[in-house]
């Protein structure tokens, strides 16, 4: 416990004792240090309760069971909310509908946060708006005053005071429907027996029409990352696939379930719309393939856009770190999505859902990978001749290039089209084929990351060592083409190029 903290909890004591004694009121100090205590206090004392008090909170870490974002928004100072050791962080909260928001109160831990963002949206999965930003953050209690709307308010952290996590006992947020409250200033979850899960600030008593979580079970609330796929949206692209009629494999076919797609570089920045989306320049640089994307890119955006990838009807975006030599960006020599499957009964592959946003790999694992380990780079066309000075990279013969395959899972829970992490809607076959957790069979993609380069020392990701790569994919292919291409190549077996008619591949 903090310091600070403590010396609240001793003054808090103090003053509770000088009341008690003052009005006569024996035996009634009861668990001064986390059960209530029958308030004396005077209604000039009354304070205000926060939007975000007893809401649904969500964290994208928590260093312990104990330390999760709900008890950011508990109203007690004796409970915290602690990340995992890494940047960057963020805690969500609901606040139940869209309202005004006029302040915001942080009670950092010692562990606090030097540059952050609070942002607001009417939705928990964005796009974020960014209300207010600060790089000189200096811990202890830190009130915001902003002028904002939203339902979802998110303190988004990018640096950390230490090598620990970042790590706060309260999140207020104050704003329109803000009430008053007798001390203690916590609505306990007893006083509103009929809604245990959700409990309302006790200022606004009279409005019914807060919309809980637990009111719509069937939808996964977006402030928890988790998107529910649009069913209907999903049913049109079953049906454009269930219409496409099977086509018998011409002889010398290569019995492989397999369709590919060519892109070039569209653009390279800083961003990432699937990890950070809305925050411009948060990211390390990343390498775009398809149509240009930035931090605001949304799948709408990409149908509504040109690409350079040669199949027909895909306007997905696809992405990776860039590879740099001593800081400066190596060139990228082709790049090939493959679409395939590695199942048992590749007949059992649907297309994507609309939207299906995934990543595969980890930006922050960075661990040597010598000759010989798992996942690393390695040469194509010609054979490795060496190693860079860090053991790390391989040295490529003339006539070869540097290379990178990137496979995804390749079974869905059938329910979202995204997750917290951006990697828990999708899983692996088991024995064969999607069951369980994860029972419908998509297409497997591969990214083949193909640079201009032999090799050698000097190189490193833009995420840091080989081990770091991952890439990520946003669905926004034409549900006609796709279901076409899946059908008559992957269900079939049959590899294709980037079109389902083999005599043009």
């Amino acid at each position: 416990m903090s310091t600070t903290a403590s010396r609240g909890i001793r003054a808090g004591r103090a003053s509770v004792v000088r009341q008690v004694r003052r009005l006569s009121l024996a035996g009634v100090l009861v668990g001064l240090l986390g059960t209530s205590v029958v308030s004396v206090a005077s209604p000039a004392a009354a304070a205000e309760v926060p939007l975000s008090q007893g809401r649904n909170a969500v964290a994208s870490s928590a260093e312990r069971g104990d330390l999760s974002g709900a008890a950011a928004v508990d109203g007690k100072t004796s409970t915290r909310w602690s990340s995992k050791f890494s940047d960057p962080q963020w805690l969500s909260v609901d606040l139940g509908k869209s309202t005004a928001i006029k302040k915001i109160v942080i009670n950092w831990e010692n562990a606090y946060a030097k540059a952050f963002q609070i942002q607001t949206a009417a939705g928990g999965n964005g796009p974020w708006e960014t209300v207010y930003s600060t790089t000189a953050g200096k811990g202890g209690v830190q009130t915001v005053n902003v002028s904002a709307n939203g339902r979802f308010v998110r303190l988004y952290t990018t640096k950390r005071s230490g090598q620990y996590g970042v790590s706060l006992w309260e999140f207020q947020v104050f704003g329109t429907g803000s009430g008053t409250s007798n001390p203690p200033a916590t609505p306990k979850p007893s006083t509103t027996p009929t809604t245990p899960a959700t409990p309302k600030p006790s200022g606004t008593p009279t409005t019914p029409t807060t919309p809980k979580p637990s009111a719509t079970p069937t939808t996964p609330t977006p402030a928890g990352g988790w998107v529910p796929v649009n069913q209907a949206e999903w049913k049109k692209t079953l049906d454009a696939y269930n219409k496409v009629a099977p086509e018998a494999v011409p002889a010398g076919i290569v019995r492989v379930p397999e369709f590919q797609t060519n892109c070039e570089v569209a653009n390279e920045a800083k961003d990432d719309p699937v990890v950070l989306p809305g925050l411009v320049g948060a990211s390390h640089m990343h390498t775009f393939f398809g149509p240009k994307v930035n931090a605001n890119t949304t799948v709408d955006d990409l149908f509504a856009s040109p690409t350079n990838c040669d199949a027909p009807g895909d306007h997905s975006a696809y992405w990776a770190p860039t590879l740099l030599r001593n800081g400066k960006t190596v060139p990228m020599k082709n790049f090939r999505v493959y679409y395939g499957s590695r199942l048992k009964d590749p007949s059992t592959v649907k297309p994507f859902p609309p939207g299906l946003v995934m990543v595969q790999g980890d930006a922050k694992r960075q661990v040597a990978t010598p000759k010989g380990a798992s996942g690393q780079f390695w040469c194509a066309g010609s054979a490795e001749t060496g190693r860079s000075a860090d053991g790390n990279w391989p040295v490529c013969a003339p006539g070869g290039n540097l290379i990178y395959q990137l496979t995804f899972q390749d079974c869905w829970d059938g329910k979202n089209i995204d997750s917290p992490d951006h990697k828990s809607h999708m899983g692996p076959a088991k024995d064969g084929a999607c069951t369980g957790a994860y029972p419908v069979a998509v297409p497997n993609l591969s990214f083949m990351l193909g640079y201009d380069s032999l090799g050698g020392s000097g190189l490193s990701l833009s995420s840091g060592l080989p081990s770091s790569i991952h890439g990520d994919f946003m669905n926004a292919w034409k549900p006609e083409n796709l279901g076409a291409l899946v059908k008559v190549c992957i269900n079939a077996k049959a590899k294709c190029g980037t079109t389902p008619g083999w005599k043009k591949n």
